[in-house]
């Protein structure tokens, strides 16, 4: 689309969004298509859109996060206090993006070297660029930083208007377009796997959801020589051994025990040492969030061993034997979203080679070649949506 072309469609568009006034958090799930205002770049009537961008998708993904607001699980603060900042009641939802640049600011054009045509990507965080976090490089804990499809309109549209300072120019010659769109949550798996150096040790992904799929082929990459992997879904767990994890665990206590769903599960961690020679892996990766979880993964590590917490859950959490950590020494690692834009580096490097091959790893295993996992936007409907998301760990959008 040319910058006319941009300038002479109608004002309205197609999105996904949620509506509080029309679906209430407590009793609706899903995502409704609906029409919107279209973004526009007007630089004489708001002088931040020298530094904006739309961009019409190519293709989307669709997060555990989004899985999130569809069964109105998580995000619903976040969501409400931003609609009252704007003065809306809708939000357009979607932050894993591939695009085309359709129009631009001066400033994006001049200060970032954005040109019409160019295929990009996104971070998903918008940091504010002031606080101290920001000032010393730690920009993906920013203290103000708004979220793409949560605090501002997403990308499940027809056009998205997003800040040229978040834009990750993308090669889909050497990245294919379905593998280029679902970049920024592999980058958590690069994030996680390069909190400590992996070269050599002995591993545990405990949780091997989409982000724990991810890091087991991430964490054969980065060196790791021996890779157990925690999962109690079989399809998940066929799907992390043919992504590199030499064994697959299921555990027994899937959720601890109905009055400790803390409690971990001791034969599982057992079972982890003796593959270890009864050491313990020398990293734990948490990609749960589940209570019960957090603790296997701190009981399966070594002595001085680190454990790598990535899996969210709101609320209180329970630590087991908590004195075990300082008595033997383990180390705990949190990491959220990924490094701005070291790790967009490590995970360009990583898709763009093919040794090892982890592009058509996840275009084959976890993305299944779009076998039910590939959506036209035009023809979305809710229900088949649904049961898509529902059964594969990851599913795409395309425009």
């Amino acid at each position: 689309m040319s910058f006319e072309e941009a300038h002479n469609v109608s004002d309205a568009m197609q999105a996904l969004t949620y509506d509080r006034e029309t679906d209430p958090w407590e009793n609706t799930t899903g995502l409704r298509k609906t029409e919107v205002e279209r973004p526009r770049i007007d630089e004489t009537s708001d002088y931040h859109d020298r530094s904006m961008v739309l961009i019409k998708p190519i293709m989307t993904g669709f997060c555990g996060s989004d899985r999130g607001i569809w069964f109105r699980t998580a995000f619903k603060d976040m969501i409400f206090k931003s609609l009252e900042r704007d003065k809306k009641s809708s939000r357009v939802i979607g932050h894993e993006l591939l695009g085309r640049v359709v129009e631009l600011g001066t400033d994006a054009k001049r200060q970032y070297g954005l040109e019409v045509g160019d295929v990009v990507t996104t971070e998903s965080h918008i940091p504010c660029g002031v606080c101290y976090q920001c000032r010393i490089g730690d920009t993906h804990v920013c203290a103000d930083d708004k979220i793409i499809g949560i605090s501002e309109d997403g990308c499940f549209a027809e056009i998205v208007k997003l800040p040229a300072k978040n834009l990750w120019r993308t090669d889909i010659t050497k990245i294919r377009p379905e593998v280029a769109a679902i970049q920024e949550p592999f980058g958590n798996a690069v994030h996680a796997c390069t909190k400590v150096n992996l070269r050599g040790k002995r591993v545990a992904i405990v949780g091997c959801g989409t982000i724990g799929l991810f890091a087991v082929a991430v964490a054969r990459a980065m060196g790791a020589n021996y890779i157990i992997g925690v999962e109690p879904m079989e399809s998940h767990a066929e799907m992390a051994r043919r992504l590199g994890a030499d064994v697959v665990l299921r555990p027994q206590l899937q959720n601890g025990s109905k009055d400790k769903p803390h409690k971990s599960d001791p034969e599982l961690t057992e079972r982890i040492r003796k593959l270890t020679d009864g050491v313990g892996v020398d990293v734990a990766l948490e990609m749960s969030g589940v209570n019960s979880s957090v603790n296997n993964a701190i009981h399966a590590v070594r002595r001085g061993g680190d454990v790598i917490l990535f899996g969210l859950k709101s609320g209180d959490a329970v630590i087991e034997n908590f004195d075990r950590l300082i008595v033997d020494g383990i180390s705990l690692h949190s990491v959220i979203g990924r490094r701005i834009f070291e790790t967009w580096h490590i995970t360009r490097h990583l898709l763009e080679s093919r040794d090892p091959n982890i592009h058509d790893l996840i275009w084959e295993v976890i993305l299944k070649r779009g076998e039910g996992t590939m959506f036209d936007f035009r023809e979305y409907d809710a229900g088949d949506f649904q049961k898509a998301i529902t059964t594969y760990p990851k599913v795409v959008i395309r425009y």
